[in-house]
């Protein structure tokens, strides 16, 4: 993104889940360094499995955790002078050398969870609580649907301005080379006006026949989405997606893909192959963009409209 331009109005981060790691790339008892949030992270998963995020730096002398820090049951341990700390609460649990523990021994402890095939943390620049749960898809745990495939990418750009390409079809014409301009989306809001829902319909060729297909593209915070291909019977695709800011230019975005079983084979690569190539078609326009903060729409802009008020709501005021 060209942030020097004096048209560029930098955005914070928002408020929300957002996925820091797969699940497959953390096994019991390892540690591992991260940044995002434009801080240092150190990542953990305890002996009995659990992922655990805490600020990065010992609250002694500012080792880095994540930088030879061991598991040691539920907490990790600073490699610098063994202090340890909990990954619930944060807090410094042993000094192996003293007996009485500062009160102010402790780092911050984010709360941390595991779902999708990964692992998220909460971020809210005020430092308040989780207010919603991160959605969990049943097809990951649904035999008929076959084993996941994995894709990410770093982008050089603020993650609004990924998710709202979703909003935008004129540009699937433009960058993405596809011969109509839908123009009979519909939109929908829910839980409280957090979730909001756009459905394209219409005959669609498969290798299975022609049938009347929905395409569903959910969305349930600024970073968490998903797109379902429904109306093939007996048959589906599915992508979820977390999209997670590294600074406030640069986000790193996950895919996982999944589709049922009796389309893995005829379909499945090519629909995997063709999403993972059409987010590369938008890297040139995300690389040289600025945001505006007050564009100049038109009227074939509903939807970025519609998506520009809904995403507030993830902004703290100064965050």
């Amino acid at each position: 993104m060209n942030s020097n331009s004096r048209h560029h109005t930098a955005l914070p981060n928002p408020n929300g889940w957002f996925a820091v790691a797969w699940s497959k790339d953390l096994q019991d008892g390892e540690v591992q360094p991260l940044h995002y949030f434009g801080e240092d992270l150190v990542l953990f998963r305890t002996r009995e499995g659990v992922p655990k995020v805490l600020d990065a730096h010992c609250a002694h002398l500012g080792a880095h955790l994540g930088e030879g820090g061991r598991v040691v049951g539920d907490s990790v341990r600073c490699p610098f002078h063994g202090w340890r700390y909990d990954g619930e609460s944060g807090e410094c649990t042993e000094i192996p050398y003293c007996e009485k523990i500062p009160p102010r021994a402790r780092v911050n402890a984010w709360p941390t969870i595991e779902a999708n095939r990964m692992i998220f943390v909460w971020y809210h620049a005020e430092g308040k609580a989780p207010q919603w749960d991160v959605p969990v898809l049943p097809e990951f745990a649904d035999d008929e649907w076959a084993a996941p495939r994995y894709f990410d990418l770093e982008v050089p750009v603020h993650m609004q301005e990924m998710a709202e390409n979703n909003c935008d079809p004129v540009h699937f014409h433009f960058v993405h080379g596809m011969g109509q301009i839908a123009n009979d989306t519909k939109i929908e809001f829910g839980e409280d006006g957090r979730f909001f829902r756009m459905t394209d319909e219409g005959e669609r060729e498969t290798p299975m026949g022609t049938f009347h297909t929905i395409l569903e593209r959910d969305s349930w915070q600024l970073g968490i989405s998903s797109v379902r291909t429904k109306g093939i019977p007996g048959a589906g695709l599915l992508l979820f997606t977390s999209t997670t800011p590294v600074d406030p230019d640069h986000c790193h975005s996950r895919w996982v893909f999944t589709v049922t079983k009796n389309l893995a084979d005829i379909a499945g690569e090519e629909w995997v192959q063709a999403m993972s190539q059409g987010v590369q078609q938008d890297m040139q326009i995300w690389s040289n963009k600025i945001h505006r903060a007050r564009p100049v729409l038109c009227e074939a802009d509903t939807f970025l409209a519609h998506f520009r008020q809904w995403v507030k709501q993830f902004y703290t005021e100064g965050g």
